[in-house]
């Protein structure tokens, strides 16, 4: 195998080369240049041990060596190539959320210095079980840890008594752990980053069960068809889960990058601009914005009300007339 920089393919997970169901294809992104000789000095291509494989993931197998399956990188490397343009893409959209999850101990620390660095939430502790299918009550423990945070800012708790004050403390630190990463999502995000599925085997099911594509890194021992965008690699070693968690962060802020500026109203509306890069006026938005407001105009049934009123000195309210004399003939 010689090295060679990164394909760009859009759109072609392991499920039949297409897209998750709802999902359009975005446009290419010219994401930071990752390269085979890069992938083989992480040791992306060394796999688990043979008696431990899957089958379906034999396509992407090259060999065996020393009783260690060894992955096939030029088939690595396009699937690589469609899930950073598919996170890209996600991240391109106006609100688009990409949660990191990885809480094995190789994984922790680069998933969350890269996710902060893209600014999305992570999980790199433990997954608490219904964190996105019970999430009403997860945004419930969370501002459970935004009031105990902004209890010690404003200073509540010099006013509390010693031990009251260490309890707190020790419930805020525990809540901190468990869902500082996920404290300022307001929704359920729109894709899952995932390091090893077998580990985090809760979250995938979570999100496969809402309907959330799910882009993971799969090692040999585990079925590529239970994520939506697989990356056959070694989930183990840290510099190979660094240098994903690095693609999957510098694709989030391209994406971000690429983002139109969000507009004032509808996300429909489109501004024409000239040459100059000035606005456009079109002849009835001027011809709107030069006629003179309209004065009493009322409301649309005001006028029918008003030609109803019995004519002054007639028969109205409290009036004691008879019926109006008939002419003689």
């Amino acid at each position: 195998m010689t090295p060679q920089t990164l394909p760009a393919r859009v759109g072609r997970g392991m499920r039949g080369g297409s897209n998750p169901a709802g999902h359009k294809a975005h446009s290419e992104f010219t994401m930071s240049q990752v390269t085979m000789r890069q992938m083989l000095e992480a040791g992306v291509h060394f796999g688990h041990q043979t008696r431990y494989w899957n089958p379906k993931m034999g396509p992407y197998i090259f060999g065996a060596r020393g009783k260690i399956h060894i992955i096939n990188l030029e088939k690595t490397m396009p699937l690589f190539g469609d899930a950073m343009n598919f996170l890209s893409g996600v991240a391109q959209k106006r609100g688009g959320t990409v949660m990191f999850v990885g809480t094995k101990r190789s994984a922790r620390e680069a998933l969350k210095t890269e996710a902060q660095r893209c600014g999305m939430p992570y999980v790199a502790q433990r997954w608490l079980g219904g964190t996105l299918t019970n999430f009403r009550t997860i945004k419930q423990s969370v501002a459970r840890l935004k009031e105990l945070e902004a209890m010690e800012t404003d200073g509540r708790f010099e006013k509390l008594v010693k031990h009251e004050v260490l309890r707190l403390r020790r419930e805020r630190d525990k809540l901190q752990k468990s869902l500082g990463g996920i404290k300022n999502m307001a929704r359920l995000p729109d894709a899952l980053f995932v390091i090893d599925i077998g580990y985090e085997n809760i979250a995938v099911l979570e999100a496969k069960k809402l309907g959330i594509p799910v882009v993971a890194v799969v090692d040999t021992n585990y079925d590529p068809a239970l994520v939506d965008y697989a990356i056959p690699g070694n989930d183990d070693a840290i510099r190979a889960v660094q240098l994903y968690a690095r693609a999957a962060a510098d694709a989030i802020l391209e994406g971000k990058a690429a983002a139109p500026a969000a507009a004032q109203g509808d996300e429909n509306d489109f501004v024409e601009l000239d040459a100059a890069g000035n606005p456009v006026v079109k002849e009835d938005d001027a011809a709107r914005r030069k006629a003179p407001p309209r004065r009493n105009a009322g409301k649309p049934g005001d006028r029918d009300r008003r030609d109803a009123r019995p004519p002054r000195g007639g028969r109205g309210r409290g009036s004691d007339a008879g019926p109006a004399p008939v002419p003689a003939e």
